[in-house]
């Protein structure tokens, strides 16, 4: 993958400090993304296909096994059968998910499993920091960034301190998230906001400009565990704020990855679209962008089958992996 990697800044509380949002402009754009009418036919088979090779294939459950993550990891190297991919009249090869997403003690049996497969240099993601909740001690947090990059994670997620965030200590904030790019290493960092418990837009975009500040190569919304998780007001606010990052810097190279309740082709084809018009083509690539999700590949391989033979599959049609 190439490299995007953002070297973070100083500090600067000036950046976010009187920040205003309009909320009402914010949810009237938000709601004409959300009716909008999705393209149809050829084009819309096209952005499902870009949207698959932006998802990071999740599996963040309690009774995660070397068995399924194995399985998981050979859907994300190969998350189209052969039989669609000719149907579709088209060449199977580069089309890959983003990255394949599991908890740092499964990290080691992905690694595996994606060497056996002969994909030694897939990406895997790993969230780490005390996920979902981050209230272990930083100490701890850290340790198992480096663990999980020894194990062989590429990409690690990380969660902020809403406790810091909720009490206004934006400083507290950017430490922490600066020594976790620095336990990263050569790994590239995944900043979750938790965004359904930060209370405010407000709050919203300072953590997205501190976590920028500090270095992180993506903003991420949810852990998929909240109440509430990828909206696109909540979105809006981000992508707005990772504008203004890169005017201040004059490179684009922090991405954006919406994660939880994304589920549909049509949904994925509206965040693709929105990253289109709000921050450029760069931005619907999946070095850029990712979907977190672990259903959305399901619902766009059935409207792949169905924009290919006019009928939609069996669910043996559809094996997972």
């Amino acid at each position: 993958m190439e490299d995007h990697r953002n070297q973070g800044r100083e500090f600067d509380e000036s950046l976010f400090k009187d920040v205003k949002i309009n909320l009402s402009a914010v949810a009237r754009r938000a709601s004409d993304l959300g009716s909008r009418r999705a393209v149809k036919k050829q084009q819309q088979a096209a952005w499902e296909l870009r949207a698959v090779t932006c998802i990071d294939l999740t599996t963040l459950a309690g009774d995660d096994t070397p068995a399924n993550v194995s399985r998981l990891c050979f859907k994300a190297a190969h998350p189209l059968s052969q039989d669609l991919l000719k149907l579709l009249h088209i060449n199977g090869a580069g089309i890959s998910t983003g990255a394949v997403c599991v908890y740092p003690n499964q990290v080691k049996a992905a690694k595996e499993a994606l060497v056996r497969s002969g994909y030694p240099n897939f990406p895997i993601a790993s969230v780490a920091t005390g996920f979902p909740c981050g209230q272990t001690p930083l100490k701890s947090r850290l340790a198992e960034i480096r663990s999980a990059v020894a194990d062989g994670a590429t990409e690690i997620d990380i969660v902020i301190n809403r406790t810091y965030a909720l009490t206004g200590d934006w400083k507290g904030v950017y430490d922490e998230v600066k020594q976790m790019k620095d336990a990263c290493g050569a790994a590239h960092m995944k900043t979750i906001l938790a965004t359904g418990e930060l209370g405010s837009l407000r709050n919203i975009y300072k953590a997205s400009m501190v976590c920028m500040m500090a270095g992180a190569d993506f903003i991420k919304t949810s852990t998929g565990k909240e109440g509430v998780n990828a909206t696109f007001i909540v979105a809006l606010v981000m992508i707005r704020a990772i504008r203004d990052y890169y005017r201040l810097t004059g490179v684009k190279v922090v991405g954006f990855k919406p994660a939880g309740g994304i589920r549909t082709a049509k949904d994925a084809c509206v965040w693709l679209s929105m990253m289109k018009e709000e921050l450029g083509d760069e931005y619907t690539s999946n070095k850029l962008f990712r979907f977190g999700a672990s259903a959305l590949l399901g619902d766009i391989e059935r409207q792949l089958y169905h924009y290919a033979t006019g009928y939609y599959p069996a669910i043996t049609e559809m094996p997972m992996g």
